[in-house]
């Protein structure tokens, strides 16, 4: 069970943020709390696919005297880093605009409780 653990500590940690973070979204009746439940799973789904990514003992995807040509399998593979970076680019834009949308929601209700702000909508 411990090597278990230790093999997988990083997405063990990952699946519980992801846990935490969907909670919040889920169940938390305040806005900024929601956000910020979202903000965690976009989090914790792009550290995953970087994890998931990694080799031990692996090298960049430049050329290495070291390695050669022969063993491409020494290399890493560049693709979920780059799609990643766009994933953080598009959260950290996803993020802005909820921020925004809330202080927007905030100075014409004055609140950011979701059953409050729905009786003040009506």
């Amino acid at each position: 069970m411990l090597e278990f653990i230790q093999g997988y500590y990083a997405y063990i940690f990952l699946a519980t943020a992801f846990t935490i973070g969907l909670y919040g979204m889920m169940v938390k009746q305040n806005l900024m709390k929601k956000v910020l439940g979202m903000s965690i799973v976009a989090a914790t789904t792009i550290m995953f696919w970087i994890v998931g990514a990694y080799k031990e003992g692996a090298g960049v995807t430049v050329l290495d005297p070291r390695f050669g040509v022969e063993d491409p399998g020494m290399y890493l593979n560049p693709l979920p880093h780059t799609l990643m970076l766009t994933a953080i680019v598009v959260a950290v834009v996803t993020l802005g605009v909820a921020l925004a949308l809330l202080i927007g929601i905030y100075r014409e209700y004055k609140t950011l409780d979701e059953p409050t702000l729905l009786e003040r909508m009506k």
